[in-house]
């Protein structure tokens, strides 16, 4: 995946016409590239900062149907997404593992009722069930997370879900893309929308801001997966009065391992604000989160208030023994979710479907809103079939479900630290230090990251700079 080669290619065929382009390097712009790409279609994708900056590498790390929606009764959601998490499972299995959840009972009514709860969840997967729920005791619940408030614990429920590396699974997204003849690129911005004598689009015109330079180009369709820059995109369509999305704002604290002490999750079903609440295993830390707060605005740095980051400690607190305080913080970490607008005033973030929304307009942009990652796939599919029509493209089967993605490889080594390049693992192990000795020397000692992996980053993950090794690449940051 080397930026110069395809850059060059782009900027040397200028009259060259896409079938499809992309704006946008998150989820689902990178999951439309990977099934334009795999379906035949010459495809560009453009992102204007590195892969996953934005929403996408700020998520909880879960691949999961939603216990929430199941609750809320949108039982569609659900259904699609235990089914994209069985797909994602098989075509991912470096990346995407089974993860194991207690929502520890304090009230007698709790257990039968997220028990049947759970068991309903459990049936929904089908086929695509990885472990069956079941009610737990005290004792069998402390002896999975032994940080668990032992004051008027009752017992557990345990339900099992999946856990994926988010960045590290958009730059995977990115390679397979680019294996299926796709042209993927970071840092250039596009900067102008261009039409016909009719309205309607037929090109692009972008920054690469590596250098400044602009440059146009042109294609069938056009697609605004810009997540929460799809309003900025409308804008320079000429629909700056359509609202397509709602902003919601997720923080989540990390914490060391100790306020954990397990492999398993913990998973908090109603909090004051009626959401649930999540105490994920991550990396030899624990993440906690999210919040759910309405903001006016994005951007690709949101800041947490201290709001959000009392109400994720306050809320954490009540259930565990080792009670974590402000300066327990080891890092606080925000993204924004682009929900699809709903036009009910009264509707708080929270109570917004996650479905994703698809809308044309005059000129033929092509606009996706909503969604999540564990239904990125799906998403993209239903992009592509409506760039087909849009852009009267020759009708090709969609072929993801069973699609590997770039570091495919079964029975996947959790153990071993480089695990998540799956099969590259060996190239950066082994080939790269066989040829420069330095490089299997530790990046820092207090970091379990190996010179080789900057290498690798470079030369074949697009990484530019600093941060998109230490942030996305690795999970130094």
């Amino acid at each position: 995946m080397n930026r110069e080669l395809m850059l060059k290619t782009l900027k040397s065929n200028p009259n060259n016409i896409w079938d499809v382009i992309i704006i946008g390097g998150g989820a689902t712009g990178l999951g439309a590239a990977v099934d334009a790409s795999s379906r035949g279609f010459k495809t560009l994708l453009v992102e204007q900062s590195d892969f996953a900056k934005g929403t996408s590498s700020r998520s909880t790390k879960l691949i999961h149907g939603g216990v929430r929606y199941l609750a809320q009764g949108d039982l569609s959601l659900v259904f699609e997404a235990l089914h994209e998490r069985g797909l994602l499972m098989q075509n991912a299995p470096h990346l995407v593992g089974n993860l194991k959840f207690i929502i520890p009972i304090y009230e007698w009514w709790e257990g039968p009722f997220y028990n049947i709860g759970m068991k309903v969840y459990d049936m929904m997967a089908g086929k695509f069930g990885i472990g069956p729920s079941q009610k737990i005791s005290k004792e069998e619940a402390l002896k999975a997370i032994p940080n668990l408030d032992q004051n008027g614990l009752l017992g557990g429920v345990i339900y099992y879900d999946g856990q994926f590396d988010d960045s590290r699974f958009a730059v995977n997204l990115a390679q397979t893309a680019v294996e299926n003849g796709a042209t993927v690129l970071n840092y250039i911005k596009m900067i102008g929308l261009l039409k016909d004598g009719n309205g309607l689009l037929k090109g692009v015109k972008l920054i690469d801001f590596e250098n400044n330079e602009t440059f146009i180009t042109y294609g069938k369709t056009i697609i605004n997966a810009t997540g929460i820059f799809v309003g900025k995109i409308n804008s320079m369509d000429g629909n700056q009065s359509l609202k397509s999305v709602s902003l919601s704002q997720g923080v989540h604290i990390v914490l060391d391992n100790s306020f954990l002490q397990s492999d398993s999750a913990i998973m908090i079903p109603h909090t004051s604000d009626g959401r649930v609440l999540f105490a994920v295993p991550w990396h030899n830390k624990v993440i906690i989160g999210t919040t759910d707060t309405e903001v006016p605005e994005p951007t690709l740095e949101p800041k947490p208030t201290e709001e959000e980051i009392n109400f994720l400690l306050k809320t954490s607190a009540a259930y565990l023994k080792k009670v974590p305080k402000r300066g327990d913080i080891l890092s606080v970490f925000a993204g924004i979710r682009p929900l699809s607008f709903s036009k009910a005033n009264n509707s708080s973030t929270k109570d917004i479907s996650r479905k994703h929304q698809i809308s044309v307009s005059r000129s033929g942009l092509i606009t996706i809103s909503g969604g999540k990652w564990t239904i990125y796939r799906k998403m993209a599919e239903d992009l592509i079939d409506k760039a087909i029509l849009v852009g009267g493209l020759e009708e090709r089967e969609c072929i993801t479900k069973h699609l590997p993605i770039h570091g495919f490889i079964e029975n996947t080594d959790f153990e071993d630290p480089l695990y998540y390049y799956g099969s590259d693992t060996n190239q950066i192990q082994k080939t790269l230090p066989d040829e420069n000795p330095v490089l299997s020397e530790k990046l820092h000692p207090a970091l379990p990251y190996i010179k080789a992996e900057i290498v690798w980053a470079v030369q074949n993950e697009m990484a530019r700079t600093v941060e998109d090794f230490l942030a996305r690449r690795t999970r130094a940051l």
